[in-house]
């Protein structure tokens, strides 16, 4: 027999390959990381940004060149010549010397919509836009990330773009009086929020997201459409003012004991027949608003602690009504004058000194809702049910 040949197979552990790759992968990745958070912290952005504007700057002309110029360093002038044009630019751009803080306010129905130039002033920290006939943010919002106040109240507007979840600053959001028929729930990325006004639109309901601002400490819902107290408020622990006035609320949950710093209260003016027993377990509360006319069941610890300020409101009658009460009226007067003037004269005479303290109620009933654009009805009677 022949010599027996013998075949060499060459044997390799693929693992081996797979894990050098996995090294070499896991190394390019830590280094393009890197790389990206060095950009991030480099003032190449900044610098692009300030050349970007320059180079927009070059496109004016005159004046509007040199006031930009200044902006840009973050200096607002002061003295303008009369007759230069710049009066409308003036009302745009302010600084706060209180609070040193840069404003951008907008306000006129003869503005349709935000001005292209605002774009590059993402150094603002203040938005007070009012009155005009914007209908949408722009879409250049999420550049701001200094923004810490939102005031856009009496406009157009019929929503919030989800891009306002990257204004991490922001502390302070007033959309009241606009046509907001939902709110996006990127809104709860923004956990620094302090304070959020949605009063007078078309909600029926805010999304549980919102349940992660855990820094809210005034939420003003009312004059919507609301049929309960949304999930998220009920677990935003610092609140202490809670605004539903003017809704359709039936009840009230069981469980609103769980806001354990709520002073205030304003539920009047919707339809609810009871209070839960909860409410006297909230050993911060300071004021209850409620509407008295279908209210039946109120916690007795409620309504007679002295450290509690409640205030039922009774609406004014229809004129159909006063008419009826003041034919009834002049025939009970003409039948029995004397007797009515016996009736009333013990009475009024208490009511003038519950007048007074009437009044400090409900002053301090209004200094609640004084940034409130308009206030409730007038009432014709206030009952105290507390110690003074």
């Amino acid at each position: 027999m022949g010599l027996e040949r013998k075949l060499e197979v060459p044997v390799s552990d693929l693992s081996l390959i797979r894990g050098m790759w996995e090294v070499r992968v896991k190394k390019y990745r830590q280094k393009q990381k890197k790389e990206q958070e060095r950009k991030e912290q480099s003032a190449l952005p900044r610098i692009e940004q300030q050349w970007q504007y320059r180079i927009y700057c070059k496109n004016l002309k005159g004046h509007e060149r040199n006031l930009l110029q200044r902006y840009l360093e973050r200096w607002t002038p002061t003295d303008t010549p009369p007759g230069t044009g710049t009066e409308e630019v003036q009302q745009e751009v302010q600084q706060d010397p209180d609070e040193n803080q840069l404003i951008f306010q907008l306000d006129g129905d003869g503005w349709t919509e935000f001005p292209r130039e605002l774009q590059w002033r993402t150094y603002m920290e203040a938005w007070h836009i009012r009155g005009t006939k914007i209908r949408q943010l722009p879409d250049f919002l999420s550049l701001f990330t200094q923004l810490t106040v939102l005031e856009i109240p009496k406009n157009n507007i019929t929503e919030l773009p989800p891009e306002i979840g990257k204004l991490s600053a922001l502390r302070q959001l007033n959309a009241s009086y606009n046509r907001l028929s939902r709110v996006p729930p990127e809104l709860g990325d923004c956990e620094n929020l302090e304070r959020l006004e949605l009063t007078g639109n078309n909600l029926s309901e805010l999304p549980f997201e919102l349940s992660s601002l855990r820094q809210m400490d005034h939420l003003d819902i009312a004059e919507n459409r609301f049929t309960s107290i949304p999930v998220c408020a009920l677990r935003m622990t610092c609140l202490q003012l809670l605004d539903l006035s003017n809704n359709v609320l039936t009840d009230l949950p069981q469980d609103m004991d769980r806001l354990e710093q709520l002073v205030t209260l304003l539920i009047h003016k919707n339809h609810l027949s009871y209070l839960p027993q909860c409410l006297a377990s909230i050993s911060t509360l300071k004021m209850v608003v409620v509407s008295g006319d279908e209210l039946k069941c109120i916690p007795t610890r409620v309504c007679s602690n002295p450290d509690i300020k409640f205030i039922r409101l009774y609406d004014n009658p229809t004129t159909e009504q006063k008419r009826k009460n003041q034919v009834e009226e002049e025939k009970k007067k003409k039948k029995k004058k004397e007797v009515e003037r016996r009736r009333w004269r013990e009475p009024r005479e208490a009511e003038e000194v519950k007048d007074g303290r009437e009044k400090e109620f409900i002053e301090a009933y209004v200094s609640s809702l004084k940034d409130r654009a308009t206030v409730p009805y007038s009432t014709t009677k206030v009952s105290i049910s507390c110690l003074l």
